[in-house]
């Protein structure tokens, strides 16, 4: 009995070291298991997207035109979603919406003297930019040829346009056998396209401070006309007006100014009195973007930003522009993301940095919503936010991609401020979406010039890296035939995936994405 006795103690001796060693193994087991973004990723269906998007880009919600009712319709669907999926405001006053003060430009009264000839507005010169109302008065101009500013040619070389109004004309220069100095073959440069050249070469004048800029494209005076001529809708953030003054010019203007314009290259100083009176036309509108926000677990203070814009053409002659590609196709994904995420924390596998879902109004008027974020109004602070990933067209395949698999989506600006984000966002597709990474139009010289044309660039600008998810355009790009119909919903439900993919990554990776390629 005693060496029974003596035995049972040794065995519970031996039980109670085993189970202290197996509780040490038992809290390590009973550590948070690492979640797999698969079961959240597979959440996001084909379904569910064109079921948002049928809705959201149906004739009710009248092309979602920035300030009109349409658009008001949007923001509230959206804001319903998030509210639904247990999603929190992103404001602190509990409020989804973000509002978005913004003016309405009408042609403004512009009166201007060359030498004491008189030429008038609309007839001889349009305005093209958003200025506030002032009086200029000169004694010379700056004739800056073709305006263009390039490592292989410059129309700035020692003259000095600060404060001055400077006179550019298009195209660009030529070699004598014909082919362009800058490229140096058959091939125009951003200098020379008809939307690149406009931006490429008012950018130029203003980097180097012109006060104006009267541009002489004989070829688009009659559009401008069209165009900037009419009440037409077109918006600018109130109070954010240009310091410089934009106009598209005749030839009778341009001539009075370099009567040899046509034929004249070369930069030179111009002696001419000019008097310009500029009278600003405009009515203060309000529109909103919608910002919901899921807190990290473990560094709130870090902010992925996930941004698509709400807002399309409108209706136009009586025809709803419906802009189910551009950007139904974005508000959606970020929906099925939102909704994505929020189960993962239900889950208890909730991000450890937080996430803004930004839905910015205002993109086809200018970038507008997300230039108010990010220049006036940033809810959380720009030196905490991670990155930009925003979505703008993923929903159809460009007719001009004549190579390569279906399954693509273009990337533009992964690599430009941040290798990091570049290498997180090719390894995650890998690993998890092997679509094609077409890098077609991150080319700095890419004459599109998509890199500036959708809401990203204002976090870039500002050095946050950035990722810009984007289709290609199609023949129903900004036509009333972008329908939800015409969509490839298992190529948005991939590509929404690889956004969702990449966004998990980014917000869990232990270390944040470092910024090695800084503008200043």
């Amino acid at each position: 009995m005693k060496k029974l006795l003596s035995l049972l103690a040794l065995a519970i001796f031996i039980a109670a070291c085993g189970s202290s060693n197996n509780g040490t193994s038992s809290n390590a087991k009973s550590k948070k298991k690492v979640a797999n973004p698969t079961d959240y990723a597979n959440t996001i269906t084909s379904e569910d997207l064109k079921t948002a998007l049928y809705k959201y880009a149906s004739d009710e919600f009248e092309g979602r035109e920035t300030g009109k009712p349409g658009q008001k319709m949007a923001v509230n669907f959206l804001k319903d979603h998030y509210v639904k999926y247990g999603i929190p405001a992103a404001k602190k006053d509990g409020d989804y919406f973000q509002n978005v003060p913004l003016e309405v430009m009408s042609p403004p009264d512009i009166n201007v003297t060359v030498n004491g000839k008189a030429f008038k507005s609309i007839d001889h010169l349009v305005s093209v930019g958003s200025g506030e109302s002032n009086t200029i008065n000169a004694n010379d101009i700056v004739y800056a040829g073709f305006g263009i500013e390039d490592e292989k040619y410059s129309s700035y070389t020692n003259i000095d346009v600060k404060g001055k109004i400077v006179v550019i004309k298009s195209g660009e220069p030529k070699n004598a056998d014909g082919t362009y100095v800058i490229s140096g073959n058959e091939d125009e440069s951003k200098w020379s396209g008809f939307r690149e050249q406009f931006a490429s070469k008012r950018d130029a004048a203003k980097e180097r401070g012109a006060i104006a800029i009267m541009f002489h494209y004989p070829e688009v005076f009659a559009m401008a006309k069209m165009r900037f001529g009419t009440s037409s809708g077109r918006m600018s953030l109130a109070g954010k007006n240009d310091e410089m003054y934009y106009f598209m010019i005749n030839e009778d203007l341009a001539k009075s100014l370099v009567k040899d314009i046509d034929t004249n290259d070369e930069s030179k100083v111009v002696k001419a009195n000019i008097a310009l009176d500029f009278k600003k036309k405009s009515e203060a509108i309000t529109s909103e973007n919608v910002a919901a926000y899921i807190k990290g677990s473990e560094k709130p203070d870090e902010v992925i930003v996930v941004s698509a814009h709400l807002d399309h053409e409108g209706v136009k002659d009586g025809e709803v522009y419906n802009g189910a590609d551009d950007d139904g196709s974005g508000t959606v994904a970020i929906l099925e993301m939102a909704e994505a995420f929020a189960k993962a924390v239900k889950d208890g596998n909730g991000p450890k940095r937080s996430i803004l879902f930004l839905n910015v109004t205002g993109e086809e008027k200018g970038l507008l919503g997300s230039r108010h974020y990010t220049d006036n109004d940033p809810i959380f602070p720009l030196a905490n936010t991670v990155a930009n990933l925003n979505i703008d067209m993923i929903g159809r395949t460009d007719p001009k991609r004549k190579e390569g698999d279906r399954n693509y989506i273009y990337l533009i600006g992964s690599d430009k401020l941040s290798t990091d984000l570049h290498n997180v966002s090719e390894e995650v597709n890998t690993k998890y979406m092997n679509i094609e990474l077409d890098y077609t139009f991150n080319d700095d010289n890419d004459p599109n010039r998509f890199y500036y044309r959708s809401d990203h660039y204002n976090f870039a600008k500002n050095n946050i890296p950035v990722i810009f998810y984007f289709n290609g355009t199609h023949d129903d790009y900004h036509q009333p035939s972008d329908t939800p119909d015409k969509i490839e919903y298992d190529l948005l439900e991939n590509r929404t995936r690889l956004v969702f993919y990449t966004a998990w990554e980014v917000a869990n990776r232990e270390n944040r994405i470092v910024v090695d390629k800084a503008v200043e």
